[in-house]
């Protein structure tokens, strides 16, 4: 199987490789240097070598009259209309040398590189974010979009990091910095579709894509074909190897419909990164799919968890909320105990959803309470910290940052910021005003924005005031939110990820329509123990002594057969003692 794009071979030239099976010709015009034609053969292919340095800028062209960026473009200085630019990192000066960490020791910080002006803008904030406790930071999408800002899954060409970010090299030096504070780099990558903007491949490689299966995004990718999933793996490889990071995020794969790439794909980064490295592969799946977790993928978002705790903190049923309405509390208790909530039984639709994971250890889940998607997709953007009491969202983060899943925070959550999280893109003409309106068209079946002119009201995607808006401030926060983070985070650090590896639940009690005890049991025998209570009401209980409470999430002193209002409990208990 051929590479996808250009390999320099020395100091002087490179081979560049096109799968072009529509094509009648292919050529690469490197410079203003006259075209070199490229050699087909039977499977598509397209491919020759030609004289060029790093550097230079090149571009296909497609039956002598359409000229496109490489799909498989490693920089795209001039964006995705513009040429490519063959990049040479195999001599970047690494400065710290690194084998990642042990997954269960994860605590992730999810960002936006864009709205931190950049990798280095993120690289500024890597010590205190080493500082307050967080151990990975989880790069929001990468590859090349159209125009200077975007969520990031718009992205068109999945091989180039966003110009607008940096340099490649820049990149490599963000990386670098997180090693050197022992941070973890993880990349979303979409493997699902491409952005509807300057995407060529339907036009030279049609059998890239199947017309018989539709998405949200149109026709699906088609990864039955080996050119195809060689084309995503060569990816998930490039950010491994090439820019060193430390895991991926791969989104929505419920819209991949060949599980088995997704098992091909874990197989080839384990059996190609280097021995002794440590890098971690994570899901967003909405069906469910256990079994993945079990064949090289080592964790998957908990959707279940999120939705069940945003119905307790908001009493917010709309929309996929509506799946939660009914017994909150009752699928918080399986989330817990189980890991997902959705294990086979029908969904709002009737439609069966999931598969059976109380098997599978807590860290094979990640848990959070917001992230780019439970935020931005809001017609209005609010965070938590406008939606329901500072107290009920203390005792959730409790929860979160002590409980056995994986933590996942939201960029802004650590200082309970209470600026939006927007979605914004960057297109204009025809493609802009069809975002714009079918973003608002997104919420009118929303009580909220029933009325068109209140749907008149949601912020135009494209507006650069929408991008500025979504940007961080220090000083719209929540008073104390960091000094919390950094307690609970500490106490995580000392009481909780040493004894991680073979934690089991050993089950979850309901005690009211808002309130339950959970219980693991960790892997050096002791017994971890939440009582939560996101009731605006005291909530009677028998709650462990004193000496064995780990933190209390209420203001005020309370007797041990309550537990207060909107508070969270968590204790520690010997081996040798038992739950009541």
């Amino acid at each position: 199987m051929h590479k996808h794009g250009a390999q320099l071979l020395d100091a002087t030239s490179a081979r560049f490789a096109l799968w072009a099976p529509d094509a009648r010709s292919v050529s690469v015009t490197i410079g203003e240097r006259p075209p070199v034609a490229l050699l087909p053969d039977d499977e598509g292919w397209y491919t020759g070598v030609a004289p060029c340095q790093a550097g230079e800028r090149y571009r296909f062209l497609i039956d002598d009259e359409l000229p496109v960026a490489d799909p498989a473009s490693r920089c795209q200085p001039e964006g995705v209309q513009g040429p490519s630019e063959l990049v040479d990192l195999s001599g970047y000066p690494w400065r710290h040398p690194w084998q990642g960490r042990p997954w269960h020791e994860a605590v992730i910080q999810e960002l936006h590189v864009g709205l931190l002006d950049g990798y280095a803008g993120v690289a500024q904030q890597l010590p205190r974010l080493a500082e307050l406790g967080i151990s990975a930071i989880e790069l929001m999408p990468l590859g090349q979009f159209p125009g200077e800002r975007n969520w990031g899954y718009d992205g068109v060409l999945p091989f180039a990091p966003q110009h607008s970010y940096g340099r490649p090299q820049d990149l490599c030096a963000l990386v670098d910095a997180a090693h050197a504070e022992r941070l973890m780099v993880l990349v979303d990558v979409v493997y699902n579709h491409f952005g509807p903007d300057g995407n060529y491949l339907h036009r030279y490689a049609s059998p890239f894509f199947r017309e018989d299966r539709q998405t949200p995004w149109g026709a699906a990718i088609d990864f039955r074909r080996a050119e195809v999933r060689e084309f995503f793996i060569q990816n998930a490889l490039m950010w491994l190897c090439d820019y060193r990071c430390d895991g991926l995020r791969l989104d929505a794969v419920h819209a991949i419909d060949q599980p088995d790439f997704l098992v091909e794909l874990a197989q080839r980064v384990r059996a190609t990164v280097e021995l002794g490295r440590q890098v971690w592969l994570v899901l967003e799946n909405e069906h469910n799919q256990a079994t993945l977790l079990e064949q090289g993928f080592d964790a998957q978002w908990n959707d279940d968890g999120h939705n069940a705790l945003h119905v307790l903190l908001t009493g917010e049923t709309e929309g996929y909320y509506a799946d939660y309405k009914d017994r909150p509390i009752e699928q918080l208790a399986r989330c817990l105990a189980e890991g997902f909530v959705f294990q086979g039984q029908p969904d709002r639709h009737g439609r069966p959803r999931g598969e059976p994971s109380g098997h599978l250890p807590p860290s094979a889940f990640v848990l959070f309470l917001q992230n780019h998607d439970q935020v931005g997709n809001r017609a209005l953007g609010e965070r938590l910290s406008r939606l329901c009491p500072p107290q009920a969202l203390k005792a959730a983060t409790t929860l979160l940052l002590l409980a056995p899943m994986i933590p996942l925070l939201f960029m802004g959550d650590d200082d309970g910021s209470r600026k939006p999280f927007l979605f914004f893109t960057d297109f204009h003409d025809a493609l802009a005003d069809a975002v714009r309106e079918g973003r608002r068209g997104e919420f009118a079946h929303f009580e909220a924005f029933a009325d068109p002119q209140k749907r008149e009201q949601i912020p135009d995607p494209n507006a650069e005031t929408t991008f500025e808006t979504s940007k961080p401030r220090q000083q719209e926060v929540l008073a104390g939110w960091h000094g919390l983070y950094q307690q609970l985070l500490e106490l995580r650090r000392r009481h909780v990820i040493p004894h991680l590896p073979g934690t089991r639940a050993e089950g979850c009690e309901v005690l009211g329509a808002k309130a339950l005890t959970a219980r693991w049991r960790l892997g050096d025998g002791q017994q971890l123990r939440i009582d939560l209570n996101l009731e605006a009401q005291p909530q009677p209980v028998t709650l462990p002594a004193l000496p064995r409470r780990l933190f209390d999430s209420s203001d005020n002193a309370h007797p041990d057969s309550m537990l207060a209002a909107h508070s969270c409990v968590v204790s520690l208990l010997p081996p040798d003692q038992e739950m009541p």
